[in-house]
């Protein structure tokens, strides 16, 4: 089964504004505004990089439906439903659907990780009950369980589920699973620093962090990878290499909520067990944003 990518080109994991103890809804309103006119193609709202696991759940039905009004269809709207508790991914599934999100995004579990089995069990139980496309998400560096071929091979053959963020960085899987997967699975990126090399093996895009700062860069990136102008991609990619270093100095989304503050973007507080970057990390934050002209 041919399948149609819910986006291609850059898809951005957008910070969760947080002041006094709730969810600054004009603030991520403006956040939104900045990335369209960045040029990306999609949001990702309430992933890993908006500090998903701390929403409540009236808080997250409040962010994806006002998210959702905000893109106006103006970009595609991918929801994070979580992954370790399938009953509640299936809850927030429902409720991303309803509220006219494009798609959800899964992860695999963490803490409670599974088998292989289960990992299959796991995703198709949702995939098999909410009527919205799913992506998968594989990031063992995070969960502490990946992916395997044979898995990526049984869930590709699911008509819901769309395709994956591989952040998994395993070079000798991802061609592997791409190659037999083929159309049945659209593939992104989940790592700012390997899109190139992924979209040279056939990646359509990026789900990026680095894009909450630098939307127009990550855009214009991947927009040449997609039209074979790898060489133009890969030099845009070296005038940014060290800020896309830095801005994994320290746990996601530390240190990207940190530079769009010192860019003028008051985004707000990071929620426990979350915390201010070191002050040493902080400088060498600042010398990548000053070495692009962010500051």
């Amino acid at each position: 089964m041919m399948k149609t990518p819910i986006f291609t080109g850059a898809g951005t994991a957008i910070v969760t504004p947080y002041r006094g103890g709730g969810v600054d809804l004009d603030k991520f309103g403006e956040l939104i505004d900045f990335q369209y006119a960045g040029g990306v193609s999609a949001i990702i709202i309430g992933g890993t990089t908006g500090e998903a696991p701390t929403l409540g759940e009236k808080e997250f039905a409040e962010l994806v439906g006002y998210g959702v009004r905000r893109i106006n269809s103006r970009m595609k709207a991918v929801v994070g439903i979580g992954g370790n508790n399938t009953h509640e991914a299936l809850y927030k599934a429902r409720i991303a659907r309803s509220l006219g999100a494009d798609a959800v995004l899964m992860s695999t579990p963490y803490y409670n990780r599974t088998n292989q089995s289960g990992l299959i069990k796991h995703f198709s139980y949702v995939a098999d009950r909410a009527d919205i496309p799913m992506i998968l998400y594989n990031i063992p560096g995070r969960t502490t369980i990946g992916i395997a071929l044979d898995t990526y091979r049984e869930l590709s053959a699911h008509p819901n589920i769309n395709g994956v963020k591989e952040a998994s960085g395993e070079f000798t899987l991802i061609p592997r699973m791409m190659a037999m997967c083929g159309d049945e699975l659209c593939v992104w990126s989940g790592n700012d620093d390997q899109t190139i090399p992924m979209m040279a093996l056939g990646a359509v895009g990026v789900i990026s962090v680095a894009s909450n700062i630098v939307p127009s860069a990550v855009s214009e990136m991947c927009t040449r990878c997609l039209e074979g102008d790898y060489k133009g991609a890969r030099d845009l990619y070296y005038t940014y290499a060290e800020l896309f270093a830095k801005l994994f100095i320290e746990v996601n989304p530390i240190p990207v909520k940190s530079a769009m503050k010192l860019m003028g973007m008051d985004v707000g507080e990071l929620r426990l067990p979350l915390w201010e970057m070191d002050e040493k990390n902080l400088r060498l934050l600042k010398t990548a944003m000053s070495g692009v002209g962010l500051i």
